[in-house]
């Protein structure tokens, strides 16, 4: 047997931190890189996500051949169909015949870093009998808390609540930790990190990445390739190379952190970017370490350049949030996405792929998620999310809508917020109570309301937000099973305490509009 190893790097996992491309041998192992129709066309992609993932990869090949590693890449004109069609391609280098047999070629086996969705993992199993050689999954190092790790934590526990783990994290990272305990005494600021928008600060500009000749050729192939997807190509604006990356995360520490945790749940009509960091896309793609930027945003803090409430609030959405999340998608699939607690099965209105609708801040949302692939956390969740929550939507479409529009999205981290944080469709297994909430929150975070032809005050006849009536009838609708959820007692107590009369009104408004999303 040879003792040549093909290496698969899937378009994730773009980092030299990849352990399957740390346990490489130049000169010996063959790195393989693919553009397959399979994993570009499986859900609408983003197309701002493809040209992202496409050029970060010719990128990284670039780099690893500068390394002295042999790449062969495959690119999306190739014309090869899946992964595992890529795997065949290049273990067939160098033999001939129509059919030829793997096992008689120059690999000894086949070494892949496990992927972030359970379709491609279950193929991936299968690899091995197909191919006729050994298939290494080899387990994701680049998360802070492996599987095993999160099982340790969650086995025995009733609930599986975020903040629990997070403690946890902080202390097996020692991340704003001074004397054996939080730093500043407490865990955890998010109630200092709620400010709605009032132009009460100068939003600064962001320094876009200008393209470069790979980029550009790759936005050409796109275009070309995916005429109907979402994504406005004229605004691409995104880093693929880890530097560029480390620019834009470095930007953020220096112009916007100071500002980033007061205003993180703001929804300002001024700006898509607001103070946030724009760095998702590049964890999740391997450009950017999930330790280094946590650990680098605590250094700002402690030198004095931001307040202890936004270190906090930025380390928990990488230390905690996204290996909550991550820890439970791979504990419960693949049964999880399966759960639909509401039983929520009205189809996705054809404005979800338009923007066209006339609630202003959906409206914003929306074009601006289509446009540019991007939408800060309470856009998807309290805007987009809520209004799935509250027409009843269908939750593997809105599941599906979600894991194509982001450039960030992959099923890992896109499921476990869409299912069960944004429309409580899990069962509980994250969230202790829907998030579920009438036009006031939204009038409240935001400027959006006075843009609006809908009134945040009114919740019946014409002008009122639907938002309103919608969040009181998802109430009436499922008050017998929310009445289990201690957590509703009150917002219960109110709507039964409304008269028989007023809210006869609110349930035949809010089934009017669900008509007109039927009718849609």
């Amino acid at each position: 047997m040879t003792d040549c190893d093909l290496v698969l790097v899937l378009a994730d996992q773009l980092g030299f931190d990849n352990p399957v491309i740390e346990a490489a041998r130049p000169g010996v192992d063959v790195v393989l890189l693919a553009e397959v129709a399979e994993e570009a066309h499986y859900v609408p992609h983003n197309r701002h996500k493809i040209v992202l993932l496409f050029s970060a990869m010719r990128h990284f090949a670039k780099q690893l051949t500068e390394q002295g590693f042999e790449v062969r890449y495959i690119a999306l004109s190739d014309g090869v169909s899946s992964l595992e069609a890529a795997c065949l391609t290049a273990l067939s280098d160098g033999l001939s015949g129509e059919q030829v047999d793997p096992a008689a070629g120059r690999f000894g086996r086949v070494r892949v870093c496990e992927p972030g969705e359970w379709r491609l993992l279950s193929t991936m199993r299968e690899w091995s009998d197909r191919f006729g050689l050994p298939v290494d999954i080899v387990d994701d190092s680049r998360f802070l808390a492996s599987t095993d790790d999160f099982n340790r934590w969650a086995d025995g526990r009733k609930q599986l609540r975020m903040e629990y783990f997070y403690r946890e994290m902080r202390k097996r990272y020692q991340l704003l930790i001074d004397d054996g305990g939080p730093s500043g005494e407490k865990w955890n600021y998010d109630a200092d990190n709620r400010l709605g928008w009032r132009n009460q600060a100068d939003i600064p500009d962001r320094v876009d990445v200008e393209p470069d000749a790979v980029t550009r050729a790759v936005i050409g192939e796109v275009e070309a390739a995916f005429p109907n997807n979402p994504g406005d190509l004229s605004q691409f604006r995104l880093a693929v190379t880890h530097e560029d990356a480390q620019a834009q995360f470095d930007w953020f520490c220096r112009n916007a952190l100071k500002d980033f945790g007061r205003f993180q749940d703001a929804l300002p009509e001024e700006s898509p970017w607001v103070f946030h960091s724009l760095i998702s896309m590049y964890l999740n793609c391997g450009l950017l370490q999930p330790l280094a930027v946590c650990r680098r945003v605590e250094s700002e803090w402690r030198e004095g350049r931001c307040e202890l409430a936004a270190a906090e609030g930025f380390i928990r959405q990488i230390l905690g949030w996204r290996e909550y999340v991550r820890g439970i998608y791979w504990r419960y699939m693949p049964e999880y996405a399966e759960r639909n607690t509401f039983n929520a099965t009205r189809p996705l209105p054809d404005f979800f792929w338009t923007g066209e609708t006339d609630m202003r801040c959906l409206q914003v949302a929306l074009r601006q998620s289509l446009d540019l692939g991007y939408a800060h956390h309470i856009q998807r969740l309290m805007v987009i999310g809520n209004y799935a929550l509250l027409a009843g939507l269908d939750v593997a479409s809105v599941c599906e809508w979600y894991l194509a529009v982001y450039v960030d999205a992959y099923e890992w981290v896109e499921l476990p917020n869409t299912a069960g944080m944004a429309l409580y469709a899990d069962e509980g297994a994250m969230a202790s109570k829907p998030y579920a909430a009438s036009g006031k929150y939204i009038q409240r975070q935001g400027n959006h309301c006075r843009q609006c032809r809908f009134d945040p005050n009114k919740t019946t006849g014409p002008g009122a937000c639907p938002y309103n009536s919608l969040y009181w009838g998802f109430i009436d609708r499922h008050q017998d099973s929310l009445a289990e959820n201690a957590r509703m007692g009150l917002i219960l107590a109110n709507w039964r305490k409304r008269s028989p009369a007023d809210k006869t009104a609110i349930v035949a408004w809010a089934g009017s509009l669900l008509e007109e999303i039927d009718q849609a």
